[in-house]
This record gives C-alpha cells, sequence and structure tokens, in this order.
C-alpha cells in the first residue's frame, strides 16, 4: 500500500485520489459524485520495488469471543469506532488506526504495513453504509498485513471489534480485482442500504518500471444478521 504523492520517505506511491478538498469527501461517501471526478485506484502498493510472492500457508487464528453487535436498523445509528480487525482465516489480526486524506487529496495510508487503516470519511463498521479499511500488501521486511487478502472466498468471517467491546462480524460476499485506472469508486465509496464492509489493497501485476502493481484487490463483506 502506498502512500501521499508528498512522502519523503523514499516509499513508491500510486495515490488515490479521494477526493479534492475535506468537503468533498463527504459528498462522496455519500454518492454524490460530481462528473469527472472518477477515481483510479487506492494508494496501497508494494514497498519492495518487485511482486510479492508465496510465503507458505497462513497461521489459522481463533474466532475472537465477546458480544456480537445486533444489526443495525434502518434508520441512522451511530456506533462505537473500529480499534481492530481480526481475519481468522487468513492470520490476520490489526489494531485500527484513522485514514483521512491529505492536502493532495489522496487517501492517507497507513505508516507500516503491519497495521490496516479504516477512512473516517466512510461509515463506521456495523453502521448501514459501506465501511472501508486499507491495508499494505509487502515492505522491504516481508508481507503487509493484507498480504493474503486476495484467498478470501465467499463466506470467510470478518470481524471487527470496536471500542464499546462489540463485534461487528462481517461475512465476504466476493472477493474481485480492478485495474487502477479502472477503480470502482461508487461500488466502494457509494451509498448502500446495509451495513457492509470493503478491505482494499494491491495485487495483480507488478510494473517494475514504476514500482507498483496495477490492480487492486477488494474484498467486499456484508454484516452477518
Amino acid at each position: 500500500m502506498r502512500g501521499d504523492p508528498t512522502n519523503r520517505s523514499g516509499r513508491h506511491t500510486s495515490p488515490l485520489r479521494v477526493v479534492r478538498r475535506p468537503a468533498a469527501a463527504a459528498a462522496l461517501v455519500c454518492g454524490i459524485l460530481l462528473a469527472g471526478a472518477g477515481v483510479t485506484g487506492l494508494a496501497v502498493a508494494s514497498q519492495t520495488g518487485r511482486p510479492a510472492v508465496p510465503v507458505g500457508s497462513p497461521t489459522l487464528l481463533p474466532v475472537p469471543v465477546g458480544r456480537q453487535a445486533p444489526a443495525p436498523q434502518p434508520s441512522p445509528q451511530q456506533v462505537a469506532e473500529p480499534v481492530s480487525l481480526i481475519i481468522p482465516s487468513i492470520g490476520v489480526r490489526t489494531g485500527l488506526i484513522h485514514l483521512g486524506i491529505t492536502p493532495s487529496g489522496a487517501l492517507q495510508v497507513p505508516p507500516t504495513p503491519a497495521v490496516a487503516g479504516w477512512f473516517t470519511g466512510s461509515a463506521r463498521p456495523g453502521a448501514v453504509g459501506a465501511s472501508v479499511i486499507a491495508g499494505h500488501i509487502d515492505s522491504v521486511s516481508g508481507p503487509g498485513v493484507f498480504f493474503r487478502l486476495r484467498l478470501l472466498h465467499r463466506g470467510s468471517r470478518v470481524y471487527v471489534r470496536r471500542a464499546d467491546g462489540s463485534l461487528a462480524v462481517f461475512a465476504v460476499t466476493s472477493v474481485r480485482s480492478y485495474l487502477k485506472t479502472s477503480f470502482p469508486t461508487q461500488a466502494v465509496y457509494g451509498p448502500v442500504p446495509y451495513a457492509e464492509l470493503r478491505l482494499i489493497t494491491c495485487g495483480g501485476t507488478f510494473d517494475y518500471a514504476t514500482g507498483h502493481y496495477l490492480s487492486n484487490v477488494i474484498a467486499y463483506a456484508s454484516l452477518v444478521q
């Protein structure tokens, strides 16, 4: 996953142009898309300068224990902020940091490949709407938090623990790969009538010339009723 193109850390960059300013962020999340304001891909890519390589089978994690949050009502409902993410089938257990947008209009990305981030301009996990969580695929030190995201399949469970101790439990409905030039803005950020989740990283063909992946991998999930 890559950061702001102004990042001085030396990492590769491939910014997601979510919006040009914070006011526009709300419009985008609410589905008020202006003509020509398309998104070309998420700012998540390799930090290695080479494509990701297989690292063996994932370590399966136990299903987290806790009070399962009830499904939200159709009317707006405030829920606690997310604090961690657990995906047992691919060995993901990570805290969640807050992601916003940079002054240049790019989606912020986690400062380290070891954690994922929740985009605060999206719905809180378990509330009506699409919640967006992004993470790196790899780094110079090895696989990133979402290295195995592409291995999820329909029915895989995703658990988001929230600040009040409750668990929002999601079931994966599909895993798709899109060229960054054809990023599905409306499907990811547009309004939805139910509580849904989008997990995003990079994938597909690796471009050695630019040091970027050419695609985004997106796992779509819905709250378990």
